[in-house]
């Protein structure tokens, strides 16, 4: 696709505009550089919107030539396009091809997944139905030229549609700033020439390793067909060295079976690596990216078209809607960067289940089917239940759910302590102890949340010292006093809430105590009676920070026993379950991460060193913690921050941990220091509960943005994790867990109700919710 090509350039501001249109907002001389769907698809808006617009597409290509074979669209976006122009609705209808199935092939065993409802057709004939209604609206299309370089000054409007290797972007880039990640993978794309039954994933374990067919029909004699496989295999097949057509060759051997013998065509197909490209801005002055060029998807949940698409709708009613240009513009941002960085979250969680696609192979058939399906997050159990109920009700039995219970609710066993579902009230800190002591405070929160039906109630961290406080509203077990208020709780937990178990975080501040309850800010010191903080190395957490010792040996000694008498404590006080926290850049993780732990002795340096430290409170605790009752570690899985914590490493240190007894590895993330810079978003910690699962074979807690029961049942039965915490939903919501059961038609021992509540188990009605508005709606 064409672009400006030269050094970098500047824009003309937005506010201006030497033409003169009626509405500032409406520029009547628009350059579109980027003869793809979404440059194309802009074209036709906006001269649909305002006919006197002068609107040229500029493309280095020739008309007929594309890259890649066929485009898939959703019925949301095939929505908005009817709307929008149910001209080129109409054309696309009469090309498209519709089928309904997932078909999933590994060992040799085929599931098919029904109910999907997908819609595709030929790239070039898109391209041909959107270059027609261009000519017919008359949007002068220029092919075979490149788009000069002062079109930001010789035009109202410049959208730069130039696709994944936009030269506008590289012009602009001190203005765009964007961030290219490359992947792990390997891919090319290529057509076979039947169409194939259903969107088709094929797995084939090779003497290299493993590789991954994605095919689905575009034509009533085509498919796409996508061959992607890690670049270490790719290199050990020995496709570096195979020109195209060796290529296309070698692949149709592999999956043979899939292609039912028949060749792979090619068209100047090349293995490439994919990059997910990200924009801390879309425009500059008068200059706006769509498409490819502003963000990329992987193709493997096939948004890039539809995303272009959505696009061209976004910024076409945005430019119809708002005064002035630059109002529209940052519109136009405003509106797609959430649905955008929501479907590269989606997209990357996708990629990334591919990129690790071995370590899922030896799961039981139809749950590897289950997670494959569920693998971007967008599409769940229940969106799953309702497209293919018996699909579904066949992986439900396959994992060991009794008939009508949904997977959450399923008992699952820690070493003498069998939880009735999987649902875990996550340690949450409540500042609200007095001298250490829980009082009424901590009855009624953890009480309520243990009625409310979660298989697992967690204290918040419960510290073992004075001086091992965050704030001085922390609760402690360091005193006979404290451990006599927590039996209280645990007293009322086990008579009231008979199905609940109540478990014992324990943790020491480190370098980040001595601060003020959270809501009287985070992580600053307190103005007055502080206390002096210990940790792995002399390093403050913040900058203003105070900066704590670095513990001697004597003073690892004196901590190790002070954890050791907190659980005995703990025990005395009847927790069923105890957890050493070792996360979130408190001490025992101060030790782990390379970042907060600069010791040169042997608790420093590598990572078997800096786990010695966490591993002795371990071993102390767990000798003193009652053989039967099990123990878990929270660990920071990653850092977020260049030079710390990696996913490889967390992996050693729950192999490590469970290797030392503990029943289980409850997976957070960060939090370990003051700069990191997290990737949110649904469910964004769990792979790396997954990976841990998978490569070291302990049970492991998810956590972090869960909020739905969906996501829950959805996590368990896909073997990402065996249990989900989760924690605002139960502030929040203290039934939680009830609740989840009454909107899922449950009843059972995974969700009894308390006596007394149970005239309310019923879910309550609901009003009607109306549909949203079509975003852009034209006449035809």
């Amino acid at each position: 696709m064409a672009a400006p090509s030269g050094a970098r350039g500047t824009a003309r501001p937005a506010t201006t505009n030497p033409h003169s249109p009626t509405k500032p907002g409406r520029p009547l001389r628009v350059a579109i550089i980027g003869g793809g769907p979404g440059g194309l698809y802009a074209a036709t808006l906006l001269k649909r919107l305002d006919p006197t617009r002068d609107i040229t597409v500029w493309e280095r290509n020739a008309p007929d030539d594309t890259f890649g074979f066929g485009v898939v669209l959703s019925d949301e976006t095939l929505g908005g396009i009817e709307h929008a122009d149910p001209r080129v609705h109409e054309a696309l209808q009469r090309d498209f091809v519709r089928w309904d199935d997932i078909d999933i092939v590994h060992r040799d065993t085929l599931h098919t997944s029904g109910g999907h409802g997908f819609a595709a057709l030929g790239r070039k004939r898109l391209l041909e139905i959107l270059h027609t209604r261009c000519r017919e609206l008359g949007v002068d299309l220029r092919f075979r030229t490149e788009a000069p370089k002062d079109l930001p000054r010789t035009h109202d409007l410049v959208i730069a549609a130039d696709g994944v290797h936009s030269t506008t972007r590289e012009t602009y880039a001190d203005a765009f700033r964007p961030h290219l990640t490359p992947h792990r993978c390997r891919y090319i794309w290529l057509a076979a020439d039947f169409p194939f039954d259903a969107f088709r994933f094929e797995i084939a374990e090779t003497e290299h390793g493993v590789m991954q067919l994605h095919a689905y029909p575009f034509a009533s004699d085509a498919s796409t067909v996508i061959i992607e496989m890690r670049e270490e295999v790719w290199h050990a097949a020995g496709f570096d060295e195979l020109d195209e057509a060796e290529s296309i060759e070698r692949c149709a051997k592999i999956f043979a079976q899939a292609l039912r013998g028949r060749p792979l065509k090619s068209n100047n197909s090349t293995w490439t690596t994919f990059r997910t490209v990200v924009n801390e801005r879309w425009s500059h002055g008068n200059v706006v990216l769509l498409g490819d060029a502003a963000h990329t998807a992987h193709f493997s949940i096939g948004s890039g078209t539809k995303l272009a698409v959505e696009d061209a709708l976004a910024l076409a009613a945005c430019l119809e809607e708002r005064d002035t240009l630059e109002e529209a513009l940052a519109a136009y941002e405003a509106e797609r960067r959430p649905v955008v960085a929501s479907t590269q979250r989606a997209a990357r969680a996708s990629l990334e289940w591919f990129e690790n696609l071995a370590l899922y192979l030896d799961q039981p058939p139809r749950q590897f089917a289950f997670n494959l399906l569920t693998r971007s997050r967008r599409v769940t159990h229940d969106n799953l239940r309702l497209r293919d109920p018996r699909f579904t009700e066949a992986v439900e039995h396959e994992f060991g759910c009794p008939p009508g219970t949904p997977p959450m609710f399923t008992p699952f066993r820690l070493r003498g302590l069998t939880l009735r579902n999987r649902v875990v009230v996550s340690p949450m800190d409540m500042y609200s102890a007095v001298d250490g002591v829980p009082g009424d405070f901590h009855l009624v929160h953890l009480g309520a949340r243990a009625l409310g039906g979660a298989g697992l109630v967690m204290t918040e961290m419960v510290c073992v010292s004075e001086e091992g406080r965050i704030t001085p509203g922390c609760a402690g077990l360091y005193t006979g006093r404290q451990a006599e208020a927590w039996r209280r709780v645990t007293d009322f937990v086990h008579a009231q809430a008979p199905g609940t178990a109540i478990g014992v975080q324990l943790g020491h501040s480190g370098r980040k105590g001595s601060t003020k309850r959270m809501w009287e800010g985070m992580d600053q010191s307190l103005p007055e009676g502080n206390w002096p903080l210990v940790a792995a190395s002399a390093l403050p957490y913040k900058p203003y920070g105070q900066t704590p010792r670095e513990l001697s040996r004597a003073g690892l000694t004196d901590i190790r026993e002070q954890f050791a008498a907190a659980a005995q404590r703990a025990a005395r006080a009847g927790f069923d379950l105890l957890e050493l926290h070792c996360a979130h850049g408190y001490l025992l993780s101060g030790f782990l991460s390379p970042l907060t732990n600069r010791r040169t002795d042997a608790y420093g340096g590598s990572l078997e060193k800096r786990l010695r430290f966490p591993l002795e409170v371990f071993d102390a605790v767990r000798n003193v913690w009652p053989g039967e009752r099990p123990m878990t570690v929270r660990i920071s899985a990653t850092d977020w921050a260049e030079g710390g914590t990696s996913a490889e490493d967390a992996v050693e240190i729950a192999r490590a941990f469970a290797a030392h007894g503990a029943d289980a590895i409850d997976v957070s993330t960060g939090q370990v220091v003051a700069d990191e810079r997290p990737e949110f978003g649904r469910s964004y910690q769990t792979p790396f509960a997954d990976r841990i699962r998978h490569t070291t074979g302990a049970p492991v807690i998810a956590v972090g943005a869960i909020s739905s029961w969906d996501d829950v049942n959805s996590l368990i039965l896909a073997g990402r994790a065996d249990l989900c915490a989760l924690a605002r939903p139960h502030l929040y919501d203290p039934h939680w867990t009830l609740h989840a059961a009454a909107e899922q038609g449950y009843t059972g021992p995974g969700a009894d109700w308390p006596a007394p509540y149970r005239a309310g188990s019923r879910r309550p009605q609901t009003g009607r919710t109306d549909a949203p508005k079509p975003r852009l709606t034209l006449g035809g």
